[in-house]
């Protein structure tokens, strides 16, 4: 008997947990450094990054042939929120021991600190609607196109991890590589889409023109048939 994808879902979100409970038992067990919190506050927001990266892979892999996991994206989606907000929780909690004004000083003079926030504040929304209560409540093409904020999100979670390292190592690279990359397979995908619309288009106005042209008889035959010929 197959097994049907929808009854996986659990399967996905405990084995994206699964990272977040190695890195607090590594936590309470101290095993994280020298710097437990700076090591489990960028482990967090490294799965957070890795979460979007992987969500935004799903259409353009099933559009080259690969698995469809479309089923999947709502949940990886939850997951990248799940370790924004553990990220951030950190961050907030521990690193800065919930000094507000501290805080607050970080965002207006820390580009870094603010792009991050920026990134999460866009992620919030998305969190919030990805059930399928929402999705009715907003209907289909509203709630798409509120989900289309998963784009500048992830833009700005590179650069936030590319900033917050202070040198150019290539793993924060590559992640903003991967996801320029992923980004623009879907500019290009719409940008041809767009295209073959437009040849769409123009081929069914030149035949609809073909077609009225050839229900009008031509003067000759007019003439041949509404004349007698001469002898």
């Amino acid at each position: 008997m197959p097994v049907r994808r929808e009854s996986l879902k659990p399967l996905v979100y405990a084995a994206g947990l699964l990272p977040a409970a190695v890195y607090v038992y590594l936590g309470i067990t101290d095993r994280l450094g020298a710097d437990p919190v700076r090591a489990l506050e960028h482990a967090l927001g490294l799965w957070s990054l890795r979460f979007l990266v992987i969500g935004l892979a799903i259409t353009p892999l099933r559009r080259l042939g690969g698995p469809n996991l479309v089923i999947y994206r709502r949940a990886i989606g939850l997951l990248a929120f799940f370790y924004a907000l553990m990220h951030l929780g950190v961050y907030i909690a521990l690193d800065r021991g919930l000094d507000w004004q501290a805080i607050a000083a970080d965002i207006l003079r820390r580009p870094y600190i603010t792009i991050g926030m920026i990134s999460f504040a866009l992620l919030v929304p998305l969190a919030i609607t990805s059930n399928n209560s929402m999705m009715r409540r907003l209907g289909g093409p509203a709630w798409r196109r509120l989900h289309k904020l998963t784009y500048p999100a992830a833009i700005a979670a590179a650069l936030h991890f590319v900033l917050v390292v202070k040198s150019w190592p290539p793993e924060p690279l590559v992640y903003a590589a991967l996801i320029g990359a992923l980004l623009l397979t879907r500019a290009i995908d719409v940008q041809r889409l767009g295209g073959q619309i437009v040849r769409a288009c123009r081929f069914s106005h030149v035949s609809g023109h073909t077609s009225m042209m050839s229900g009008v008889p031509s003067t000759s035959t007019m003439t041949d048939k509404g004349r007698p010929s001469r002898q």
